[in-house]
């Protein structure tokens, strides 16, 4: 990585028009490529982390939330430009998670992620 670059910079994203920022707590080791029906559509390359852990601003004032299937996760996207930002969970109870779609942040930070496919379309498990 280039040494004029500060790591903790890649640490932070946002939807393409800015409105929606994140930070994370730490860079992630892995993150999901699943292909279940929402998520083939948006393109989220998924990394998580405890929720209420990483920082969002702009939300709930700029976003936009569709809740589906078990009704257990709120997906969450801007408002404005409608890039899909997270997905948290609609009761957070010890251990909940937050989905953090990495396609919004550098593409340094990316490629230092190992992808993994999930088939959520048929056999809910990991193909690699």
């Amino acid at each position: 990585m280039d040494p004029a670059i500060d790591p903790s910079s890649l640490l932070q994203g946002s939807c393409h028009c800015g409105a929606v920022r994140l930070t994370l707590p730490f860079a992630p080791e892995k993150a999901t490529l699943c292909n279940c029906s929402l998520c083939r559509r948006v393109g989220g390359a998924w990394a998580y982390y405890e929720f209420g852990t990483v920082k969002v601003e702009g939300h709930p004032e700029n976003t936009a939330e569709y809740i589906w299937g078990d009704r257990t996760l709120r997906n969450v996207r801007c408002a404005h430009c409608g890039c899909a930002t997270h997905w948290e969970p609609l009761v957070a109870e010890a251990g909940a998670k937050h989905g953090v779609n990495l396609n919004n942040f550098d593409p340094r930070l990316l490629a230092t992620v190992q992808m993994r496919r999930f088939d959520g379309a048929d056999t809910w498990t990991f193909l690699d």
